[in-house]
């Protein structure tokens, strides 16, 4: 699985992810309700993910980074 496109940033917890999943709407030109609509969950679900919350349901986070274009890889952390 090659990518030509740069990582946009380092996911070091809820917050982060939140905050990328916001930033990678808004260039999208959704709302929060767009988005929602889209998967299939309530705006509230939506809120909860890009405020950080942790207790976020993993399977429905999956589906919004998937229905962003966006992707999950885990590396060796370089110390």
């Amino acid at each position: 699985m090659t990518n030509p496109n740069p990582p946009l940033g380092n996911i070091q917890n809820a917050m982060d992810l939140g905050k990328m999943v916001a930033s990678q709407r808004k260039a999208q030109g959704l709302t929060q309700s767009d988005l929602a609509g889209l998967a299939q969950t309530g705006t509230r679900f939506i809120s909860d993910l890009e405020n950080g919350k942790g207790t976020v349901q993993f399977d429905k986070v999956m589906h919004i980074l998937n229905l962003l274009g966006l992707d999950v890889v885990i590396m060796d952390r370089q110390l």
